[in-house]
């Protein structure tokens, strides 16, 4: 329709003002309402539970402890220009003297860094669609850059729940996975029946490829491409109401992507679209050394306020 058709079947300022609503209704459809309800700021954690809890305790059975998260420095491979910086002071007057009659003596830490660095968790206000985040959250509402006023990652409870490790580099026989390998709905599916265990609503879902080898022995390919999850494994996972998922790779999803025209569309599938929280560079290399499918996930992550990811080190109990 030509404006000055429009103008001529009924004012401009009536005809501006529909295709401002218009263009609201479009953004507002970039993702889908949450289920939990418009002022939901939380996501797939509401699928956790004190059940829930009960239940993945039953599966520690030796007090096992594994460490998922990856030492994090100024070698660690990360995106783009993400750096991590320390600085260690002495807490007097910098050259090294006492404190008191009892000579106490002490250091400091300053961290300069990028919270998206290193094993990580990746917040609802990380990645959306056209700038609408998950419930219809436009970022105009939400971001500062102070930090984000929702789904900042202080806002979160601990997670605990049960945790579900699918070893796909077993599965396929490969280790690592090549990079541009996808896991999608039939790989996901074959390796939970493969080791005999049934994904649930409220489960952690770990994706183990090899892949966090490639950075100890090649940094620079590390970063180029992945193993990971394709956007119908991303729906199925969805679909079965898990909290979050994650893999021992850098970015999670399968990269190059499926689709070239397309920029990570796993990560707004998972966060906008669903709630789901994303856990990269999981160190899920012991999990699978040990043939340990299920175990109880704890994951207490840093409240730092407006934060939209945090460097994490969670722990799987067998």
């Amino acid at each position: 329709m030509r404006l000055d058709t429009a103008c001529s079947s009924f004012s401009c300022s009536r005809f501006v003002a529909l295709l401002a609503l218009l263009l609201l209704a479009s953004e507002a459809l970039a993702t889908s309402p949450s289920p939990h309800g418009p002022d939901d700021t939380l996501g797939a954690i509401n699928n956790l539970s004190a059940e829930k809890v009960l239940q993945a305790t039953r599966l520690v059975k030796e007090g096992k402890t594994y460490a998922l998260g990856v030492e994090t420095g100024v070698d660690t491979p990360a995106y783009g220009t993400r750096k991590y910086q320390m600085t260690v002071t002495q807490l007097s007057d910098g050259s090294g003297q006492t404190m008191g009659i009892n000579k106490a003596s002490a250091n400091d830490d300053l961290l300069v860094t990028w919270m998206g660095i290193g094993s990580q968790i990746d917040g609802l206000g990380h990645m959306g669609t056209n700038h609408v985040y998950y419930n219809n959250t436009h970022a105009r509402d939400f971001v500062t850059t102070a930090g984000l006023t929702k789904f900042g990652i202080h806002e979160l409870p601990p997670i605990v729940t049960r945790g579900v490790m699918l070893d796909m580099a077993g599965l396929l026989g490969q280790s690592p996975l090549p990079e541009g390998t996808s896991i999608n709905r039939k790989e996901i599916q074959a390796a939970a029946k493969a080791q005999g265990v049934t994904i649930e609503k409220g489960d952690v879902v770990l994706l183990h490829t090899g892949w966090l080898d490639v950075a100890d022995s090649d940094p620079q390919r590390f970063m180029l491409g992945e193993p990971g999850l394709g956007l119908e494994g991303a729906q199925y996972l969805a679909s079965l109401g898990i909290v979050a998922v994650g893999a021992d790779s850098w970015g999670l999803e399968v990269l190059p992507g499926e689709n070239p025209e397309e920029v990570f569309p796993v990560h707004p599938e998972l966060l906008a679209q669903n709630g789901i929280y994303i856990l990269e560079n999981m160190d899920t290399r012991a999990l699978a050394a040990d043939g340990v499918h299920e175990f109880l996930f704890v994951l207490g992550q840093p409240r730092f306020v407006g934060a939209v990811q945090a460097v994490i080190n969670p722990v799987a109990i067998r």
